[in-house]
């Protein structure tokens, strides 16, 4: 049997401010509680057994300190890591920086929840000038044009990451039997909604809480057996609800 382990980081200090934040990175770690849900989601997998030899983590910090603390805690801070842009949050083009509340009291609950979770249609685009542009970035230069988008939907986020599903997370979990994955939540929505063909009206009400490791099984031919997030189940869905109601006042 395969395993495959998701986990969204922790909470931000903008998911704590409750704001979007995309492929924004400067001044977006870990919060105190974040910082706490990383280390109790390395002693829920320590003690479940877990036993990693490499693990996969976004070009962002959030998701890396994330993967960090895990590692520390199980005594495994010494297997291969390795970083994607593919693995990144999704683009939020215009509205990163900016309060979820007071984009939908702006826009309306109905706008703001198309430019969070609907499948094609993302928010509009930064500016090609605009400094806050990821092709300014240098953790993207030389990398196919791609890399850089001013926006983003989720379907432009299942388009990056199942070539990297295909071709490095899914070799690695057959050869080493367990694969960790540190991302986000749009991040790991894609690939869920592509590792379970989860419609797309369904995938507009999944949430994924910061976290809590969510764990896929396949068999020998790398088939779907089952998916569960590991931890108490009411609490898990009070979670889940609460990054619904984000825009919520």
């Amino acid at each position: 049997m395969y395993k495959l382990v998701l986990l969204r980081h922790g909470e931000s200090v903008w998911n704590k401010e409750n704001r979007f934040t995309g492929w924004t990175d400067e001044g977006v770690g870990l919060s105190e509680k974040g910082t706490q849900e990383a280390i109790d989601a390395g002693k829920i997998l320590k003690k479940e057994g877990y036993d990693f030899k490499i693990a996969y983590t976004s070009f962002l910090i959030r998701g890396i300190k994330t993967l960090w603390l895990v590692l520390e805690e199980m005594d495994l801070m010494w297997i291969p890591v390795y970083k994607s842009w593919r693995l990144n949050e999704k683009h939020y083009g215009v509205l990163q920086g900016s309060n979820k509340i007071e984009m939908a009291k702006k826009f309306g609950d109905e706008k703001v929840l198309l430019w969070r979770r609907s499948f094609n249609i993302p928010p509009e685009p930064l500016a090609d000038d605009d400094p806050r542009h990821p092709k300014f970035d240098p953790r993207y230069q030389g990398l196919e044009k791609e890399a850089t988008p001013g926006t983003e939907a989720l379907i432009d986020v299942v388009k990056r990451i199942v070539p990297y599903w295909e071709n490095e997370i899914s070799v690695a979990l057959k050869k080493h039997k367990e694969v960790l994955v540190a991302a986000h939540g749009n991040s790991l929505r894609a690939l869920v909604k592509y590792l379970k063909d989860m419609p797309e009206d369904e995938v507009i009400s999944f949430n994924i809480p910061t976290g809590i490791p969510y764990v896929f099984e396949f068999d020998e031919n790398m088939k779907l057996l089952k998916d569960n997030f590991i931890g108490d189940a009411d609490k898990i869905k009070k979670l889940m609800r609460k990054v619904a109601d984000q825009t919520k006042g």
